[in-house]
This record gives structure tokens, sequence and C-alpha cells, in this order.
């Protein structure tokens, strides 16, 4: 399979397949494709992985594209003003990215839910309990809100990042939250009363935008009902 990603703000990842290769993808998340490219729904690993994927904030069904008759070309784009990246996954390099995260992915990349190892990182952190584990061997391709800022961080160095900000990080890296200090920066700050930190080793993907902030800046312009 080979790929491009084109255009921003609203990227498009374009794959060329050969002969019987296929991808998985999102429900809903084709743009177009060749005539030749066949399609296929299906929970792809039967019911306890479809309520997983459900519990990670996809669809529990996922469509299956393939190659028919000659090479084919499909198109996946993004939904919202962002970046789309391609993660390379294997066995060691395993990474964790936030719901709603995924569009596409090679046949080989495995998809399941992550839970936070701790209770308050998931209540508090910003994208709730359960976030999306990518693992086997293959490309994956995610959708990730605004700008995107990566970090390398050693083993035991830490950032912290406003809720909702952290979008993926290597499966290396560890979250956990920690209050603001200080009654009036709680109150009177306007960061709210947590913050995320992440802490390596490994690399974390940190987004410019997060859907949440951008829905909550458009609340004021929006019409009332009354």
């Amino acid at each position: 399979m080979k790929y491009s990603i084109e255009g921003e703000p609203m990227p498009v990842v374009i794959c060329e397949l050969e002969d019987g290769e296929s991808m998985l993808c999102e429900r809903g998340a084709m743009s177009w494709m060749s005539p030749n490219m066949q399609m296929e729904t299906s929970s792809n690993g039967g019911l306890g992985k479809a309520i997983g994927r459900a519990f990670g904030g996809e669809t529990m069904f996922i469509n299956h594209y393939t190659a028919t008759g000659g090479d084919g070309m499909i198109a996946f784009a993004s939904s919202f003003p962002g970046c789309l990246r391609a993660l390379d996954i294997a066995p060691d390099h395993e990474m964790v990215i936030q719901k709603h995260g995924f569009l596409a992915c090679t046949m080989d990349v495995e998809m399941s839910v992550f839970f936070q190892k701790r209770l308050g990182s998931g209540v508090f952190g910003g994208e709730g309990f359960i976030m999306q584990k990518l693992s086997g061997n293959g490309t994956a391709f995610v959708e990730l809100d605004g700008y995107i800022q990566e970090y390398e961080l050693g083993a035991g160095q830490q950032i912290i990042v406003d809720t909702g900000y952290v979008a993926a990080m290597d499966a290396t890296c560890s979250m956990d939250i920690q209050q603001v200090k200080g009654v009036k920066n709680k109150f009177l700050g306007g960061e709210g009363f947590f913050n995320t930190t992440v802490t390596g080793p490994g690399k974390v993907w940190l987004q410019s935008m997060p859907i949440c902030q951008m829905a909550n800046a458009l609340v004021p312009f929006l019409p009332s009902n009354n």
C-alpha cells in the first residue's frame, strides 16, 4: 500500500492498493474510490471487539475494502479541521490515541480498548476513562484536531497538559492527573481544576484545537432556543 496525505486544514489520505490488498476503516470514512474496490461491513473480530470499539468512541461495525481485479485507489477524508497522521504500528511500538481518532488502517493493525491505569486520569483527564490502543503490525491513519506538536519524553520526563489536548502517545508513556494549586487559581484562573500529566519514555502528540474546546468556544455565538 502506498499513500499520500493531501491538503489542510481538511486533509485527505489517498491510498493506492495492489490487487487483493485490503484496508479497514471507520464506518462512513470512505470519501472516494476506484470502481474495483469491494466493500464488506463486519464486526471484525466478533461482538466483544465491536463492543470494545463502541466504548472507545468508534462505531461497533467496521468497513473492509479490497482491491479486486487489479490495483485500486481509496481515499479517507478528515471530518474536522486538523491533521491526519500515519502511524507505524509494530509489536514493539504500540500507540494510544484519543477517542474518535481512528480513521483507517492496514489489515494487520488491531484496535482495542485502552483503560487508564488510574481512575482519576480517566474521570478528569479530558479524554474519558477509555481511549483506543493500536497494536499489531502495519500502518494506521488517525485524525487529530488542529495543529499537532510532538514531544519526545525521556524516561521519567513529564509534560503538563490542559485537559483534552493529548491526541496520541506511545504506549510506553503513562497519564495521570494533578490538581491546579491554589483556590483562586482553581476558581478564577479559567483553566479548570485539573491538568493531565504525561510521563515518558516515549513520544506524545498534542493538539491545538480539541473538538470539545471548539464546541465550547462556539456556544456564545449559537442561536438560543428561547
